[in-house]
């Protein structure tokens, strides 16, 4: 049980240094008075910090009624495909709220050509989003200073032997290399940086081609039910980019 603040001082007060064995009365009621009313204010500020919102709301856990709601089913709007990078959380800068988004992160935020033999865990990602959350949305996020298109960009083949300088790296970035091939194209004179810059944002238009490699995208997209979008996030800079990837896809003709 707690002890009351009278109880509290009195245990303050025997542990105060004194000349004397034994306090005087006057002296003694004077400091209990004192340490009480210090113990008071004290008390006053614990009571504000329990009815701070922000503390209840940590204490009961955050928004329970909405994560009531979320318990019965997902139904998320966008699939987003982000860098595994810890600096570019696209709930932070997208500001998603849970449920609102389902989420793939990897490598420099690619999207593989549909291939049931290799990048499985990717295609499962997509199928299940689309085919079974119906998302509304699909949005590749590219940014700034990405280590994934800096590797992309450093490929220069590999040994005589076939190996390379990292076991899953180098294979992964490989998905860009349309993107790259690109940018030393109309770029060739830029500067590495410069190259990397480019090959940023167009990594993010190879993944949205890639997309649509992918029956059931490119059904929705055709049907008019599902949106592809890039973006493009400069921390740096602190700005964000958007665009539509508009594609003419129509509907299969069934002859």
């Amino acid at each position: 049980m707690a002890r009351s603040s009278c109880d509290e001082a009195i245990l303050k007060l025997k542990r105060l240094p004194s000349d004397k064995e034994d306090l005087d009365d006057d002296i003694a009621a004077e400091k209990i008075v004192k340490l009480t009313a210090e113990l008071g204010e004290e008390d006053d500020q614990d009571q504000k910090k329990a009815c701070d919102p922000v503390v209840e709301r940590i204490k009961d856990g955050k928004y329970p009624d909405y994560y009531q709601q979320l318990a019965e089913e997902q139904h998320p709007k966008f699939l987003v495909f982000a860098c595994s990078d810890s600096r570019v959380s696209p709930s932070f800068i997208l500001n998603f709220k849970p449920g609102e988004a389902f989420m793939a992160r990897n490598i420099a935020n690619m999207v593989p050509a549909f291939n049931q033999l290799r990048y499985s865990g990717v295609g499962a990602v997509i199928e299940y989003a689309v085919d079974h959350l119906e998302v509304e949305n699909i949005l590749v996020i590219g940014h700034s200073r990405c280590g994934g298109i800096k590797a992309l960009m450093s490929l220069d083949g590999t040994s005589a032997d076939g190996t390379t300088s990292n076991d899953f790296i180098d294979d992964w970035v490989k998905i860009g290399l349309p993107a790259k091939a690109k940018v030393e194209s109309q770029w060739p004179d830029a500067t590495f940086e410069e190259k990397c810059t480019l090959c940023e944002t167009e990594s993010v238009n190879s993944s949205l081609v890639n997309l649509l490699t992918y029956p059931y995208v490119r059904a929705a997209v055709a049907n008019g039910a599902l949106k592809l979008m890039g973006g493009y996030y400069d921390f740096v800079n602190g700005n964000f980019k958007l665009w539509k990837a508009d594609f003419d896809v129509k509907p299969a003709i069934i002859i």
